[in-house]
């Protein structure tokens, strides 16, 4: 047997080796955050049930990325000690707690803090999920495994909206939420039977430096601070564009049904099968081409959306999903390939900034949404994914 003739079962077994990993990566992935855009999928609903505003409801909907955003932080700064493993599976344990409690409220402060202590959970599961994927993988394998888990949270938009809508549709608000308690707890079961159990990470103060200054080298390195800020505004866009245009959907001349409306998230399909093309688009183009040309696809995606025909709108949201999951998932690479030293605190610090957008981009887009119209939003959310496109231009680190 020659050695090319040895050589190939070896690459097929590390292929499907991978292709194993990457597939349990997505899964843990879409368990982690199917709660935190599922409930996007019957705004109009929660609108009915506690009588406020669409601008109030979209914002304590999206009031769970403000504890994504607190959480990520404080696994940069705190959690270096966290075995990775424990860390995951208690956080998602704990996730159920919230939930449940959310089909037993009718007061939106109520809602709105439960969804915050959701996001906490979810982040926090999130950051030391994507640490323990850059420690545990080549430099080769890193991009590919991080888009596996971008892949698994473009699922839980697709899969937990539709059966958001589904559910509440079908046995109502409380169930649904009863519903997706159980999907955490399963979560939790899942990373505790699969992931392998990990010593505690390294810390960064070993020569009697303090604990802090571990993040404070992230915030110096220029192409971090720039993915740092388009983490922000692509979330931004995204829960501007997918918490509003629910309300275009309802309304007339399109004047979808609760259940028409989950069905239309369909449109979450085309990102499963290109976010994981991520690490291809970053060998291709760069970080700072991929990005480019990700973000320019959905500046037409919502454009699209302002022509009042269902199936162009539906193309139109296709575009956004793909564009901005595709950036994301380029983004969250050269954000692990870059921070060589401190990946857990680049990631929380990453996180946290994603995840403030996606809180800015709820209030912000609401006010303009509920003052102004729909026009307005997507004149402003394009505008904000030029300047991502800008930002992106001072990415220079050598192709992966």
């Amino acid at each position: 047997m020659t050695t090319s003739e040895r050589t190939e079962p070896t690459k097929v077994r590390i292929l499907a080796a991978d292709s194993w990993r990457f597939s349990l990566i997505a899964l843990i992935a879409f368990l982690t955050l199917v709660d935190l855009f599922a409930t996007q999928a019957i705004l109009p609903s929660l609108v009915v049930k506690f009588g406020v505003s669409r601008a109030t409801m979209g914002f304590a909907v999206n009031a769970s990325t403000f504890g994504m955003a607190v959480a990520g932080i404080a696994v940069a700064l705190f959690g270096r000690g966290i075995d990775r493993r424990n860390g995951i599976w208690i956080s998602l344990a704990i996730l159920a707690i919230p939930t449940t409690l959310l089909s037993q409220t009718d007061n939106i402060v109520v809602f709105a803090l439960l969804r915050v202590a959701q996001g906490l959970c979810m982040s926090t599961a999130f950051t030391l999920t994507m640490a323990y994927l850059a420690e545990h993988f080549s430099a080769r394998q890193t991009t590919s495994a991080l888009a596996a888990y971008v892949t698994g949270n473009v699922a839980s938009n697709f899969f937990g909206r539709l059966m958001s809508a589904a559910v509440a549709d079908t046995f109502g608000i409380s169930t649904n939420f009863l519903t997706f308690a159980a999907l955490n707890l399963l979560g939790a079961a899942l990373v505790w039977f699969t992931l392998q159990k990990t010593s505690e990470m390294m810390r960064a103060d070993l020569e009697g430096k303090p604990v802090r200054a571990a993040w404070k080298a992230p915030l110096r390195n220029v192409e971090l601070r720039a993915c740092f800020a388009i983490g922000f505004l692509i979330l931004f866009v995204f829960i501007g564009t997918f918490t509003y245009v629910n309300f275009q959907l309802v309304a007339v001349p399109l004047s979808l049904t609760p259940m028409a409306l989950g069905a239309v998230y369909f449109v979450f399909l085309p990102s499963m099968l290109t976010t994981p093309l991520a690490g291809r688009v970053a060998a291709s183009l760069g970080s700072r081409g991929g990005i480019g040309a990700t973000l320019a696809l959905a500046i037409i995606g919502l454009l699209l959306l302002l022509v009042p025909n269902l199936p162009v709108v539906l193309v139109g949201m296709a575009l956004t999903a793909v564009g901005t999951f595709l950036a994301q998932a380029i983004a969250t690479g050269h954000v692990s390939r870059t921070a060589s030293h401190d990946r857990a605190a680049a990631s929380g610090i990453y996180l946290a900034s994603y995840y403030g957008g996606g809180l800015a981009g709820s209030f912000l887009i609401g006010q303009i949404y509920d003052r102004v119209g729909w026009t307005a939003c997507v004149a402003v959310l394009a505008a904000v994914l030029a300047g991502a496109i800008a930002i992106a231009r001072v990415l220079r680190t050598p192709k992966p």
